[in-house]
C-alpha cells in the first residue's frame, strides 16, 4: 500500500484525487497541503479522506510515511516545491507544464538524479485510446513518410477564466494557452514524431482584455521533411480538437478517420481510396487493446506501478522538459519574429526564462483577482468533465 500526498488542492487536484481513489487496494491519501488550509479541508470532506491529515509543506517534508506526492500547485511553484520534495526523497508527479523555464526543468531533473526519487510529469492525453490508435498507426509505417501534421489545441475560455488570482500573468502562469493548454498537444507531437529542428510562430491576445498573456498562437514546427502546424487557442467556439497526420501513403486523424489515395498516370488522385491501405490501418485501430483507465487515472495507474516496482514512469521528467523547450521556442519565435533553432542552449536568456519575462508583450492589464473560480462544469475538448 502506497501512501500519497497532494500539494495544492485547487481544481486540478480533483483529477488526481479521483484517480487515486480508483485504486483503494494500492494506495491511500494520507496528507493534503495547501496555502489556504480551508481548501484542503474541503477536499478531505468531499472525498471522505479519513486517513488524510491537512499539513503545512514543512510538515509534509518532515514525514517519513509518504511514498508519492502529486504537485498540483500553479506553474510558478512547480520547480521550487518539486525540488524540495525530491531532495526529501519523495517520488513526485507534477502537473503540466513541468515548469515555466527550461532551467527550472533542469533543476528538477538534477534533484531527481541526486535523490534517486522518481519524477513524472502529467501528460494525460497519452493515456487515451483514440490518440493511442493514432500513435500505433504512425508507428506501423503504413502512412509512409510523414509530410504534414495539423494539430488544433482549440479551447474556449471566457473572461472570468482569467480572474483567478494566478492566471493571466507571465510571472505566475508562465504564459497563455501555448503553455497551459497546447502543452498536451506538443507532448503528443514529440511522442509521435520526436523533436523538431526549428520553430516559427505568431501570437496575439484577441479579446481577453483582463490578461497579460496571449490567448491565441499559431506555430510551425519544422522537421527534416515534415511540417507540423499547431494552433493554441482559448478563443475557439465548440472546442473542436484535431490531430491529423498526413503521410505519403495515407492519413489518420483524431477524431478517428483514415484515408488513403491512389494516383492516376497523370499524378492526379483517383476518386476511390486505396481500400487495402485503409483496411490495414482500420485493423490496427480495431486490434488496439483498450486501456484499463484513461486520462489522469490512466497515468496515475502507471505512476503507482512505477513507484511500487521501481521502474521508470511512462512519462518522465525528460519528456516534460522537452515539451517546455518547444513551447519556449514558440514564444521566442513569436516575440522575436524569426525562426528559432532547437535545442535552446543553456547560455540563452530564453533558457533561463529571463527573456520571456523581460520581452513578452503585456497585452492587457490583469483586472480580476479571485481565489476561487466561479461555479460551473469544466470542459475539455468540447465535452463537460465529470463532476467529482
Amino acid at each position: 500500500m502506497l501512501n500519497v500526498a497532494v500539494v495544492g488542492t485547487g481544481n486540478i487536484s480533483t483529477a488526481h484525487l479521483a484517480g487515486y481513489l480508483t485504486f483503494p487496494e494500492r494506495c491511500r491519501v494520507v496528507a493534503l497541503c495547501d496555502i489556504v488550509p480551508e481548501r484542503a479541508y474541503e477536499k478531505k470532506e468531499r472525498y471522505g479522506l479519513a486517513d488524510a491529515e491537512v499539513v503545512t509543506f514543512e510538515e509534509l517534508l518532515a514525514r517519513d510515511d509518504v511514498d508519492l506526492v502529486s504537485n498540483c500547485t500553479p506553474p510558478s511553484e512547480h520547480a521550487r516545491l518539486t525540488v524540495a520534495l525530491l531532495a526529501a526523497g519523495l517520488n513526485v508527479v507534477v502537473e503540466k507544464p513541468m515548469a515555466p523555464s527550461i532551467a527550472e526543468c533542469d533543476a528538477m531533473l538534477a534533484a531527481a538524479r541526486t535523490s534517486g526519487a522518481m519524477l513524472s510529469v502529467i501528460a494525460q492525453n497519452r493515456f487515451r485510446d483514440d490518440l493511442a490508435c493514432v500513435k500505433e498507426a504512425v508507428d506501423s509505417g503504413l502512412l509512409g513518410s510523414i509530410a504534414h501534421v495539423r494539430v488544433d489545441s482549440a479551447w474556449f475560455r471566457g473572461m472570468p477564466y482569467y480572474d483567478l488570482a494566478w492566471r493571466g500573468t507571465w510571472e505566475s502562469e508562465g504564459g497563455g494557452p501555448t503553455l497551459n493548454h497546447a502543452i498536451h498537444h506538443v507532448d503528443l507531437l514529440l511522442w509521435m514524431l520526436g523533436a523538431p529542428r526549428s520553430v516559427t510562430a505568431a501570437m496575439t491576445n484577441a479579446w481577453h482584455d483582463n490578461a497579460e498573456v496571449e490567448d491565441l498562437s499559431v506555430a510551425l514546427l519544422q522537421y527534416e521533411r515534415t511540417i507540423a502546424a499547431l494552433t493554441a487557442s482559448v478563443v475557439h467556439h465548440g472546442e473542436e480538437q484535431a490531430f491529423v497526420v498526413q503521410g505519403s501513403a495515407a492519413s489518420v486523424a483524431q477524431p478517428w478517420a483514415v484515408r488513403a489515395t491512389t494516383t492516376q498516370p497523370n499524378g492526379h488522385p483517383r476518386p476511390d481510396d486505396d481500400a487495402d491501405r485503409v483496411e490495414q490501418l482500420t485493423k490496427i485501430a480495431q486490434a488496439h487493446e483498450p486501456l484499463r483507465h484513461e486520462g489522469h487515472t490512466g497515468q496515475l495507474d502507471d505512476v503507482l506501478t512505477a513507484v511500487a516496482s521501481g521502474r521508470a514512469p511512462a512519462v518522465d521528467g525528460e519528456a516534460g522538459r522537452r515539451t517546455v523547450e518547444v513551447v519556449t521556442a514558440i514564444y521566442q519565435a513569436a516575440i522575436e519574429r524569426r525562426a528559432v533553432d532547437l535545442p535552446i542552449p543553456p547560455d540563452s536568456p530564453w533558457y533561463t526564462g529571463e527573456a520571456l519575462l523581460a520581452r513578452a508583450p503585456r497585452y492587457f492589464t490583469k483586472t480580476g483577482s479571485v481565489d476561487e473560480p466561479g461555479e460551473g462544469t469544466y470542459t475539455y475538448g468540447g465535452s463537460p468533465a465529470p463532476t467529482f
